[in-house]
């Protein structure tokens, strides 16, 4: 079963205060975006990759840094609304694409193997997601003040990818009522279970300036190694 990836580029980032698109903005010497459109094009796993976004200005930054990205098979101007975006990369789907992979540029540190692990489970179960187990203690509160603690036990930190086969994500798109925080939210109000794949801590959401600093960080160390 063929995989294609809907790389999710058109978040504007208002919380990291760059003044760009949060998919251009800078990450170890290069565009933000690059990093996962990297790591899809080297995954075994992806046959094809759907970028979505400010499309001009994406193809001028990767112009720009003498990169030439494999297994893109189109481009697509993202929505309003991350929802929205993800409808329009659905729209943008090859004929042949069996499983749709969708990840937001957000987590550049993504890796080819983690990718594969998910695409995996997604071919066996119909859909998975990476996640991890969440680490720390829950609290309820109202007005600042501790109401509850909320048991960790059988919690997990979504993260992306999400892996769903074609015919699942495009049904529970085209039913979406309103907004939902994932894919997987709207695969699951359809009624279809979703296997939950071990994630990586270094698949983080990019955000804030600090989870910009930590990323660069790591690639710094990383590049330092090798």
């Amino acid at each position: 079963m063929t995989a294609t990836a809907i790389l999710l580029c058109a978040g504007k980032g208002e919380r990291l205060s760059a003044g760009v698109d949060k998919a251009l903005v800078p990450l170890g010497g290069r565009p933000l975006f690059t990093w996962s459109l990297e790591a899809f094009g080297r995954s075994a796993a992806i046959d094809g990759i759907v970028v979505v976004g400010p499309v001009r200005r994406l193809k001028e930054m990767l112009s720009a840094a003498g990169l030439a990205p494999r297994k893109i098979v189109a481009w697509s101007e993202g929505g309003r609304e991350r929802q929205d975006s993800v409808a329009r990369g659905l729209q943008a789907l090859p004929e042949g694409a069996g499983l749709v992979a969708i990840h937001d540029c957000a987590r550049a540190l993504v890796t080819p193997e983690l990718i594969a692990r998910v695409v995996a489970d997604a071919a066996q179960h119909g859909g998975a997601i990476a996640a991890l187990p969440l680490g720390d203690t829950l609290k309820r509160g109202v007005l600042g003040v501790i109401e509850t603690t909320v048991p960790r036990q059988g919690l997990w930190c979504a993260q992306t990818p999400q892996v769903f086969r074609r015919e699942w994500i495009a049904a529970a798109h085209a039913a979406a009522a309103g907004t939902a925080t994932d894919d997987a939210a709207l695969v699951e109000a359809l009624g279809h279970r979703v296997h939950l794949t071990p994630g990586e801590p270094l698949n983080f959401k990019i955000t804030t300036p600090q989870d910009l600093e930590l990323a660069e960080a790591w690639l710094t160390r990383s590049s330092a190694r090798t």
